[in-house]
């Protein structure tokens, strides 16, 4: 059993700091001896007490200072005031020697003093500026009884057996000394909630924060690094106390043991209830993101951390709990820490936002929880090339030297940035990949054996993928195609040389096949110009090659001709130099006389004149039935001339000479002129001669045109009458039209003629509206303007409105009510310029190029145009076109047939409300509403197209659909039904039909009131003749047992029969067609058909039954003996009178219905003009 002076010291101790120095040599003997001083008493400080003193092995080193700690430890606590003062009061420094040793002691302090608390613990406080160290700093527990007095040190509950570190001296590293934290607490009073408590200023709001303030402040003043405790507010359910408490980090036993001794500091009015303390701490959580930079696909771990234990965790998105059974959710907890982990896997910027950790923990007296939140942004890996495409020359030597360099780079530094490159591609050119910060880069190795020709414009990807280490990854494509500088050859047709008016052709290649485009310039001088000319140049892949065809060199064909083929930006080209020589064009050789009449022996004067426009010397030679003759030049006027008198030697008879001049230039290409037509007449059959020629009595006479300037085109027809030539027709162009054709002729043969078009259309306009008193009165200036509208619809245009407009606007002026007359006169030619001008708008429509995917509609005064690029939105074409006379036309082509259409197709109608009417007619039907033509682009298939078109004559009936057939009549040109049905509908007829022609509709005039003899004969005859073949069939079949005894009456009497009746269906078809056009009732071409077919078999079977009579009939008057069966003799019968009149009925309609030949255009009856049907009849 221990003395009660050995338990006394487990009871009270003090921890005393002495500093002191000893000095020091080899025999380095420090020792500590512990003296208490005898005015304490000896009873105080028994033997027991004394420390013994150590033996060291002492240096010879200067004076070293140490701080030892001495605990005292006293059986007494009333001895503890006194050692204290006894310490306070001691006189230092104290020297002393001790075994040799020099020591002095500078300072003694008292820094924690312990008292007994219980059996095994003992209540410890530091002594003023000690504080305890923050090692222990979380497990100062408030020693229960603790006094009142807010003034008193604090003291914290301590093992007996205490080896912790003891009070040191108060440092900014000392516990409770770091800057506080701010603890939102609450706790609930079990009393009611008075409404004041929401007041501020009221007493019972101040009462309240008072009292409790002071209570808190008592009881939380002895948490580590304690400031204050201040109430916040009060809230109803019973009342719910709201404060903060200022303080150092304190843990969950502090809190809950200082939230015990509340309610000895606080009236028991208030009621208190300990259950309901509440803490929350929101800044002593340690919450780290890793990475710091999130990547979407990266692998993304948030850790919270705090030093203390919890009971659990509960994470949180936005408001959302993220639950416990998360797959990637780790929580350890360990004696002093809690540590959670939430790992979220390939996260998107859907998991952006504010994440929440809560550690809870929570006992009878107490709850403490933790908060912290992060706000994470997940940014999407941008890869940036510094390249998206590259074209790679592979045969180039400079790129062979300098290989491209393809990188990608992302927006930011990533230490744990990778990259890699994956190649894919036909042609398979690697590189080196390196790495640089941010970017990862690959240097091509360009081998000019790894391309071909072939190959050429292959293109192979390139992908660069940057992975952040984190699990995010982000790849970019680089396409690299790989080209080869094309090897290009051209060629020519003639040497270098051609002669105007002539042709050639020029044909380039290359050995690469997969180019993107091929385009022709000619360079002249410093002049270059692009070839536009679809017709003219044709292009094909395999192998690679482009034609340029010119069918008539002009000069503007005269230069450098340079082919490229492009691939890409790279350009591969060729040239060849085109010289074009002068040579005059046919057309432009005036010949003078074109026709004349000459007398034999008698000189007559032949010239050819050509602008004297031209440097070129010519080898000019007179060519008189197959006889050359050389001639000189000389000028005349603002002309070359070259003249011969021809005279005619051989005179035996009257015959017709030709003659004509031929042109020779320098590189012996030639040219001749139109033929001039000579009549030799007999002397004395001369009537008129003067300076003008010579002719018989009604002979003509045909002289070019000439005026000041020179000569225009056309001619004078001047006709011998009363011994004087008078002028019979003038068909001379006035100089301005004749500058046109000359200025058309010259566009389509340019090689930039669509360029140039839009110039040249307004020119025509304008000068064709001032030429308008001139056109309406000359067939010839009229007719050129038909030509020159022909020849330039053949040209592309793009459809810009001012352009359409002046082309419409052309042909509107030449349509006028003025010109009416001259058209009289013009179709009458072999093939009508009506016929043709309406071809030329059909061409010019066809030809029209949409402008921004687009076509613009148009009107001049009687023509109308619309159109529309077919897209993939395009449901139907549906378009209404109204005339200045108020008709109206609409055209309707239906989804389905719009679907068959190719993508940027083009469809464009054009309404005519003049020209239908100059178009030869179809007596005596009339054109009775709008022309309207519709072109579709890209079709050659068979294409429904219905229209609605509005009567202009009510009075006028038999409506036909009809179309303009431009090859009918020679390709002269007619209206044609053919795959058209017509629908008559109150005012308007609707025509349906299965292509795309000029269409329109024709009517007759009623003739409803008209009496015609001719008809009532028909109609008598007819009916006279149907009764009496019923009446003689009636009378065959009452008669047949008698008059049928023997085969030849037999025979005869069958014969009898199939007549009358083959006859009688035939008249029954007849009276049918034959009403239904009096009644002016529309036919469909089916049913016509049908209806010549059966007319024409039954009038056939009649005509063979009454051959088969005749020949039975001399079969049995020729051959009396020869008896041959009935039944063979009626199979012979049958066959002759049925079977030949079928199968030549059958061969008519097949061979001639084809061609839409097979009936008459007006009647239902075979056709004569067009098939000569009618000679199967």
């Amino acid at each position: 059993m221990p003395s009660p002076i050995t338990a006394g010291l487990h009871c009270l101790f003090l921890l005393v700091t002495a500093c002191c120095q000893t000095s020091q040599d080899s025999n380095f003997h420090p020792f500590i001896q512990y003296i208490i001083d005898s005015v304490l008493g000896e009873q105080s400080f028994p033997s027991e007490m004394q420390r013994q003193k150590r033996n060291v092995l002492i240096f010879d080193l200067p004076p070293l200072e140490y701080t030892v700690d001495i605990e005292v430890s006293l059986m007494d606590s009333s001895f503890l005031e006194p050692i204290k003062k006894y310490f306070k009061n001691l006189s230092l420094p104290v020297s002393t020697n001790i075994s040799n040793v020099e020591m002095t002691v500078s300072n003694i302090n008292i820094t924690t003093v312990c008292l007994p608390s219980g059996e095994n613990n003992s209540c410890c406080s530091c002594e003023n500026g000690y504080a305890w160290p923050s090692a222990v700093c979380s497990d100062l527990i408030t020693c229960p009884s603790v006094s009142l007095a807010p003034d008193l040190p604090c003291s914290y509950m301590m093992e007996k057996s205490f080896h912790r570190p003891y009070c040191g001296p108060q440092t900014e590293d000392s516990c409770g000394m770091g800057e506080p934290i701010i603890m939102n607490m609450s706790v609930r009073l079990d009393t009611d909630f008075g409404v004041n408590l929401t007041d501020s200023s009221s007493e019972l709001y101040k009462k309240y924060k008072a009292d409790l303030e002071k209570a808190f402040n008592a009881s939380y003043r002895c948490l580590p690094g304690f400031v204050s405790a201040t109430v916040t507010g009060f809230m109803p359910g019973s009342v719910f106390v709201k404060y903060e408490v200022k303080a150092g980090a304190a843990s969950f036993d502090q809190i809950a043991n200082a939230n015990k001794i509340v309610p000895q500091f606080l009236d028991a009015l208030y009621q208190l209830n300990q259950a309901t303390f509440t803490t929350e701490i929101t800044d002593q959580t340690n919450f780290t993101v890793s990475p710091a930079d999130i990547f979407e696909g990266d692998t993304v771990r948030l850790i919270c951390e705090i030093n203390s234990t919890s009971e659990n965790v509960t994470w949180y998105h936005f408001d959302q709990i993220i639950p416990t059974s998360f797959q990637h959710l780790e929580t350890n907890i360990s004696r002093k820490t809690s540590r959670s982990t939430l790992q979220i896997i390939n996260i998107t910027r859907n998991d952006s936002g504010s994440y929440g950790c809560t550690f809870t923990k929570s006992n009878h007296f107490h709850t403490l929880i933790y908060k912290a939140t992060k706000t994470i942004a997940v940014s999407p890996l941008h890869v940036t090339p510094n390249l998206n495409d590259i074209d790679v020359i592979c045969n180039s030597p400079e790129m062979q030297t300098k290989s491209p360099l393809l990188s990608c780079c992302i927006d930011r530094h990533l230490p744990s940035l990778t990259g890699d490159w994956k190649v894919n591609g036909e042609i398979s050119i690697t590189g080196v990949s390196s790495f640089s910060e941010n970017c990862t880069e690959y240097k091509l190795n360009i081998s000019e054996s790894v391309c071909s020709p072939e190959k050429s414009g292959t293109v192979t990807t390139y992908t660069c993928e940057l992975q952040t280490g984190h699990g995010a990854k982000c790849s970019q494509n680089i396409t690299v195609t790989y080209l080869w500088a094309a090897h290009v050859t051209i060629s020519s047709s003639i040497n270098s040389s051609v002669s105007e008016g002539y042709g050639f052709n020029l044909t380039c290649e290359s050995d690469v096949s997969n180019y993107d485009s091929i385009s022709w310039k000619i360079q002249s001088g410093t002049n270059t110009k692009t070839v536009d000319c679809d017709i003219c140049i044709k292009n094909s892949t395999f192998p690679a090659m482009s034609v340029l065809t010119v069918k008539n060199a002009t000069q503007d064909w005269s230069g450098i001709h340079i082919c490229t083929f492009s691939q890409k930006h790279l350009k591969s080209s060729a040239n060849v130099t085109i010289e074009v020589v002068s040579l005059p064009l046919k057309q432009n050789i005036l010949i003078d006389p074109i026709a004349a009449s000459i007398q034999c022996k008698v000189q007559q004067a032949l010239e050819c004149c050509i602008s004297a426009n031209t440097t070129e010397d010519y080898t000019v030679t007179f060519v008189v039935q197959e006889n050359e003759f050389e001639v000189g030049k000389k000028i005349k006027g603002n002309l070359f001339c070259y003249m011969y008198n021809y005279t005619e030697t051989e005179c035996n008879k009257e015959k017709e000479l030709t003659a004509y001049c031929k042109f020779i230039n320098r590189i012996r290409q030639k040219v001749n002129s139109e033929n001039i037509r000579l009549h030799l007449i007999p002397d004395k059959e001369v009537s008129c001669s003067d300076s003008f020629g010579i002719g018989i009595e009604g002979g003509t006479l045909i002289k070019p045109c000439q005026n000041t300037v020179g000569f225009t085109r056309g001619n004078k027809t001047f006709k011998c009458s009363n011994k004087s030539w008078k002028l019979e027709r003038d068909d001379c162009l006035s100089v301005a039209i004749t500058n046109l054709l000359t200025s058309a002729e010259s566009l389509v043969n340019s090689p930039d003629a669509k360029a140039n078009l839009p110039k040249y259309l307004e020119e025509l306009k304008e000068k064709t509206e001032v030429e308008k008193n001139t056109i309406s009165s000359s067939p010839a200036n009229l007719g050129t303007i038909v030509t020159i509208l022909d020849m330039v619809s053949t040209i592309p245009a793009a459809a810009e409105e001012l352009t359409i407009q002046n082309f419409l606007s052309t042909v509107d002026f030449i349509v006028a009510d003025s010109t009416a007359k001259v058209w009289e006169d013009l179709n009458k030619e072999e093939k009508p310029k009506s016929s043709l001008l309406l071809q030329s708008v059909e061409n010019f429509s066809l030809n029209l190029q949409p402008v921004n995917n687009s076509i613009p509609p148009v009107s001049a005064n009687t023509l109308q145009l619309q159109g529309i690029v077919v897209t993939e939105n395009n449901t139907d074409y549906n378009k209404n076109f109204r005339s200045t006379e108020n008709l109206t036309v609409n055209v309707l082509i239906g989804e389905n047939e719009i679907q068959t259409l190719t993508q940027n197709s083009i469809i464009v109608s054009v309404m005519y409300s003049k020209l239908g009417h100059i178009l030869p007619r179809n007596e005596p039907k009339y054109v009775n509403g709008l022309l309207i033509t519709t072109t579709v682009s890209n079709t050659s298939q068979k294409f429904h197209i219905n229209m609605t078109f509005a009567k202009k004559n009510l009075s006028l009936k038999m409506p036909q659909c009809v179309f303009w057939n431009f090859a009918l009549n020679k390709h002269s040109g007619g209206w044609d039904t053919h795959g058209c049905t017509s629908t008559e509908v109150e005012d308007d007829v609707n025509c349906s039909c299965s292509h795309l022609t000029p269409f329109s509709i024709l009517m007759s005039p009623d003739k409803s009131s008209q009496v015609i003899f001719e008809d009532y004969i028909t109609y008598i005859g007819l009916a006279i003749s149907i009764l009496s073949l019923v009446a003689c069939i009636i009378i065959e079949s009452l008669v047949w047992k008698y008059v049928t005894n023997n085969t030849t009456s037999y025979m005869r009497h069958i014969c009898m029969l199939n007549i009358a009746t083959s006859l009688l269906i035939a008249d029954i078809w007849f009276i049918v067609t034959a009403s239904i056009h009096d009644q002016n009732q529309q036919m469909s071409r089916g049913i016509c058909f049908v209806a010549t077919f059966f007319i024409h078999l039954f009038y056939l079977c009649v005509f063979f039954w009454m051959l088969s009579l005749g020949l039975i009939l001399f079969y049995r008057l020729v051959f009396i003996l020869h008896n041959t069966s009935k039944t063979a003799q009626k199979a012979v019968a049958f066959c002759l009178g049925y079977g030949c009149p079928f199968v030549i009925a059958v061969i008519t309609i097949t061979v001639t219905l084809p061609r839409n030949s097979y009936t008459r255009k007006d009647v239902c009856w075979l056709n004569w003009k067009d098939s000569k049907a009618l000679l199967a009849f």
